[in-house]
């Protein structure tokens, strides 16, 4: 996994040993960052279920001011670490080493332009955290919210909250779901 444009471009990651996570790959990871570079230069960028840390990462690379990283396994939290150290953003970068739940309630201190999640694949975390991002201060009605999920995930619940699917893009074994309030 390398980081694939911006300031540190072509810089490799490390990633966790182990099958607790699912590094997005550089394929993918390209064509997500196609669709949000009009939202990243200068963004407070928040990446949930960090893993490795290769999409906060690549949004400051491509220009984002600052980005949160939320994990609480160990071992992905030392290579997010040693990813920051090695591509030079420990500055720009806020590692919070908690449950993404408890995160979302009250760690994340200025308004979100990005909130990326990749949480594990059919256990709902997704609506877990939509139902608790819909009461949060930082996120406005220029929030953009992305969500990689398992193509059969169901969004169906988004608009109960207040919120919209804007675009979905889909890879063969999985999905991006762009979201907005409504």
């Amino acid at each position: 996994m390398r980081v694939i444009a911006g300031t540190a471009r072509s810089l490799r990651l490390k990633t966790p040993d182990g099958l607790d996570t699912r590094p997005t790959t550089d394929r993918i990871k390209e064509t997500l960052f196609n669709m949000l570079m009009p939202y990243i230069p200068g963004a407070v960028f928040v990446d949930l279920f960090s893993g490795s840390g290769g999409i906060g990462i690549e949004a400051i690379s491509r220009g984002a001011k600052k980005a949160y990283f939320v994990e609480n396994n160990q071992k992905a939290l030392d290579c997010i670490n040693d990813n920051l150290s090695h591509t030079h953003f420990d500055t720009q970068a806020v590692v919070l080493k908690q449950d993404v739940f408890s995160a979302l309630r009250g760690s994340i201190k200025e308004d979100a332009d990005v909130i990326f999640m990749d949480p594990p694949y059919n256990q709902q975390y997704e609506k877990k955290a939509m139902e608790i991002i819909r009461d949060a201060s930082y996120v406005t009605e220029d929030t953009l919210i992305v969500i990689e999920a398992a193509l059969d995930t169901d969004f169906d619940f988004i608009t109960s909250l207040g919120f919209s699917v804007i675009k979905e893009k889909l890879y063969k074994t999985n999905k991006h779901v762009f979201i907005k309030r409504s």
